[in-house]
């Protein structure tokens, strides 16, 4: 009698390469997990950036002058920028330029770690405030702590001074709570109105600020 050798694959087969896939799926999920989180806080990072080179380049353009306000991170969202007109003697307009809201899992805050030091290495972001005034430290000429700049017609910033305004030197932190390696800074210079982004590195033992 004729046998017949049975065709396909084994349960066992099958399970194997069940298994394998699961593996490389995991894998797959677990590197993935990483570029998705830095894609967030680039993302974050691009906003707050843009929002405030936006603010001042209208603020020229307008030959007009425009607030940026920082506010800490509510449901939803991990905070918010907004752009509004100054329509006189510090009155802003009711209704905003434009409104910018960081992705949820990226907040302005500072966290745990970060370099405190404005005179030794490694110094905050060009060396404004000591990181201790909370995510926004603008307002350096008058000790710090500010979350509202002013971007005059001029191209510079100034505080919320009435009398004129000083110039506004500052920083703004943004991370991911609690994880070093994703926080980004931006620093703005009030006579100039330069704007410079900055990113955390672990380099020779110390987690040091550099300009992106």
């Amino acid at each position: 009698m004729a046998s017949h050798k049975q065709s396909g694959y084994s349960m066992l087969e099958l399970m194997i390469a069940i298994s394998i896939m699961l593996i490389v799926a995991a894998v797959t999920t677990i590197s993935m997990q990483s570029v998705w989180r830095q894609q967030h806080v680039d993302d974050a990072y691009n906003i707050t950036l843009n929002s405030l080179r936006r603010a001042r380049d209208q603020a020229a353009a307008d030959m007009r002058i425009y607030a940026v306000t920082f506010s800490l991170p509510t449901a939803g969202n991990g905070g918010t920028i907004t752009v509004q007109e100054d329509i006189g003697a510090g009155v802003l307009s009711a209704t905003p330029l434009f409104t910018a809201t960081l992705p949820p899992d990226v907040t302005f805050n500072v966290t745990p770690g970060v370099p405190t030091s404005n005179g030794a290495p490694p110094t905050t972001p060009d060396s404004f405030g000591t990181a201790s005034a909370g995510p926004f430290d603008f307002d350096q000429v008058t000790g710090g702590g500010g979350n509202i700049i002013y971007f005059y017609p001029d191209g510079s910033a100034q505080d919320a001074d009435p009398n004129g305004g000083n110039p506004n030197n500052g920083v703004v932190y943004l991370s991911i709570p609690g994880q070093l390696n994703t926080c980004r800074a931006i620093t703005l210079w009030g006579y100039t109105g330069r704007i410079r982004g900055w990113q955390l590195y672990y380099i020779s033992g110390a987690w040091t600020w550099i300009q992106r």
